[in-house]
């Protein structure tokens, strides 16, 4: 980490004008991540398996992005859900509940008509590191 930006090989690479997350002294004590979708770092295709396996995808990006910053989900405040089809919100959900802990983070949850790649979902965070 330099200069409050967040860089891991085990997450995708940011493939658009956008950083993977911030922290730092441009942004005190929060992560700020940026959308992730359902790309494996390791080699950079979407996953398969439909929504609830691009979930998991996208979680673990968030993941190894938030532990760059020295953080982990427990620290997630705010999220948001981009969902191409609202249809599929139940298999997300469920993939979603399983990997917060209890308080879980505030959420808005949009759908939208397309997402890059094609992915059916993505999800952006908001974490604080406590003191």
């Amino acid at each position: 980490m330099s200069d409050g930006v967040l860089k891991t090989t085990d997450a995708p690479a940011a493939i658009g004008p956008y950083v993977q997350g911030r922290s730092g002294a441009l942004s005190g004590r929060w992560i700020i991540t940026s959308g992730q979708i359902g790309l494996d770092p390791k080699t950079g295709n979407m996953v398969g398996g439909g929504v609830a396996a691009e979930t998991e995808r996208v979680l673990a990006n968030l993941r190894a992005v938030l532990e760059a910053g020295g953080a982990s989900l427990a620290d997630v405040v705010k999220t948001t859900v981009f969902l191409a089809d609202m249809d599929e919100f139940a298999a997300m959900n469920e993939v979603y509940a399983r990997a917060f802990s209890d308080p879980k983070p505030a959420r808005s949850t949009v759908a939208v008509s397309r997402l890059p790649k094609d992915a059916r979902v993505e999800i952006e965070v908001w974490a604080f590191i406590a003191p």
